[in-house]
């Protein structure tokens, strides 16, 4: 009898669907970032035990079902760090977020349910060889980026950067403008680029679309990752680009990497701040002052009072419609726009 595999959303840009492939175990040291592994669930109970599929739909699994994800690693400051690498010798591992990041929970918050734990039956092979992200990733027509960029960044995850991303690409696409939107960086899912599409975005990338599970890398492998990434939304031909940098810069995801890259188009910053003392540390760290602040640190007037005595720059609940006026004000002024 066949075999059933459920492909989770880091596989959508593979062709895995549509071709034939065996499950081959590999020998340790043949296994890299990236690779295509099938995991069979070895328990469900009390775990978070939905995964999210290629078109972005959650769906819940079972006991011995048999997922198709990728090796990665994910250093997730609210959530949880973890590593293929760690994969000890029963090999056993985590699935470290819903698209299917597999790899070895080292670290957990204790308000994160237990993830699911996975039996490592092999590779995924096609045509005799091991099947991997970069197998699958697309070229761009031309090497050029010449695009004014939004740049949203954090004082961490969750601190409201996709959220406010939507507020804007709305905006934009009410006043006429074609828009791409992508998330540059962070782990493994594909919810926050289909949020960004939901807004309006007429097109939307991340950091999958180079082949990468998560941007946990080494800078000098990511740089020139994203110089691919920023070619291929410049193929898109959108008047502007809405940017989000996942996490914060100051973690491991490349952050940093992402706004030095970027930083000859950015027309608009907006830092969504978790809470208005982190505000303070992160424009210390860059030594760069935001158009906007906004986030969690703005939700009330408290915390937008707190955040101008503390930083005398502008605050903004974006989702506050009278912050609307002000809001178009000043990005038709960072973009020379008409909204």
């Amino acid at each position: 009898m066949k075999c059933r595999y459920i492909s989770t959303s880091l596989t959508r840009i593979s062709n895995l669907d549509a071709c034939d492939f065996e499950v081959n175990a590999l020998p340790r040291e043949q296994w890299e970032t990236g690779d295509y592994v099938v995991g069979r669930v070895l328990n469900t109970s009390g775990c978070l035990r939905h995964i999210e599929l290629p078109n972005g739909r959650m769906a819940e699994v079972s006991e011995d079902d048999l997922l198709i994800g990728a090796f990665g690693q994910r250093a997730a400051t609210l959530e949880a760090v973890g590593d293929w690498r760690d994969i000890a010798s029963d090999n056993r591992f985590d699935i470290m977020t819903s698209a299917g990041l597999f790899g070895k929970i080292t670290s957990r918050s204790t308000y994160l349910p237990q993830a699911m734990s996975l039996a490592y039956q092999g590779h995924v092979m096609v045509a005799e060889k091991k099947s991997c992200m970069a197998n699958y990733v697309r070229p761009a027509i031309t090497e050029t980026f010449n695009m004014p960029v939004i740049l949203l960044i954090g004082t961490s995850m969750s601190a409201g950067k996709t959220t406010s991303a939507r507020v804007i690409i709305r905006l934009l696409k009410q006043s006429g403008y074609k828009v791409a939107g992508a998330k540059l960086t962070g782990a493994g899912r594909y919810r926050d680029a289909l949020s960004l599409a939901d807004a309006g975005a007429d097109h939307i990338f991340d950091f999958m679309d180079i082949g990468l599970p998560s941007t946990v890398c080494d800078p000098d492998q990511f740089r020139p990752l994203l110089r691919q990434l920023m070619y291929r939304i410049d193929d898109a031909k959108a008047d502007v680009l809405v940017a989000e940098a996942g996490a914060s810069p100051l973690e491991p995801y490349n952050g940093s990497v992402a706004v030095e890259e970027l930083e000859p188009w950015v027309r608009c910053t907006v830092l969504c701040a978790s809470d208005p003392y982190a505000v303070a540390g992160v424009i210390a760290a860059f030594s760069s002052k935001p158009d906007i602040i906004a986030g969690g640190a703005a939700n009330t007037s408290a915390g937008i009072a707190l955040v101008e005595k503390l930083t005398h720059l502008k605050a903004m609940n974006l989702q506050n419609k009278n912050s609307i006026p002000e809001l178009k004000e000043i990005l038709s002024r960072c973009l020379g726009f008409n909204l």
